[in-house]
């Protein structure tokens, strides 16, 4: 398990705005607990992805602490912070971050390969037919639908090992149908792992059984 706490977060461009909110995130005392599924909520324009790229530190323009195994993540050189995202950190981007001129499958690939022995490349066949994407495995990423490539992104993430899970706003392009076979897959690998996730979005929802749900 990896332990996730910050202290006092406040990210430097909103802190004026910031101080003046009532939150369950800036500026406060968070432990969140191994293997759980966290909520953040919040509307527009309130820092849900600037929370989520601070976690994965591509970003350090902030007060406060943040402590990935109780180290603080500021105190990692390049080599040890990609480790930590190798093999304990997965992240589903807001803007996905997709390759658009190579395949689907071939931006699969690129995660898989970084840890081979996680998992074998049967299990993209697998979680492509979950989310009813095998047909557009094989097509360039950039001329598949918003949807698609959202789909695509989650596989990706699911594709290495990781005690945390951080997505941003993961389902924002997906019809109900969609969304419920997607929630379904990353609960189970989630449980399969002993993981946990934390999960940014604008409303309340029923995709999966939240241990906590906190205002940004």
């Amino acid at each position: 398990m990896m332990h996730l706490h910050i202290e006092n977060l406040v990210p430097v461009p909103l802190k004026s705005n910031l101080q003046k909110r009532n939150s369950d995130i800036w500026l406060q005392d968070v432990e969140f607990a191994s293997g759980h599924f966290i909520k953040i909520k919040a509307p527009s324009g309130r820092g849900k992805t600037t929370f989520i790229h601070l976690l994965y530190h591509l970003r350090n323009d902030y007060e406060g602490s943040i402590y990935w195994n109780k180290q603080e993540q500021k105190q990692y050189n390049a080599a040890e912070l990609a480790i930590l995202r190798q093999q304990n950190i997965s992240i589903i981007f807001q803007d996905l971050r997709l390759f658009p001129n190579i395949t689907a499958l071939e931006n699969i690939e690129l995660k898989r390969v970084m840890q081979p022995a996680y998992y074998p490349a049967t299990e993209i066949d697998r979680m492509a037919d979950a989310l009813d994407v095998t047909k557009i495995l094989q097509q360039r990423t950039g001329i598949c639908s918003y949807g698609e490539q959202q789909r695509i992104a989650i596989i990706r993430a699911l594709m290495q090992p990781f005690t945390w899970l951080l997505m941003d706003e993961p389902f924002s392009h997906l019809d109900r149908e969609n969304t419920a076979k997607a929630a379904v897959l990353i609960a189970e690998e989630c449980t399969k792992r002993n993981a946990g996730f934390i999960l940014t979005d604008l409303d309340e929802d029923t995709h999966f059984s939240y241990h906590q749900t906190l205002q940004l």
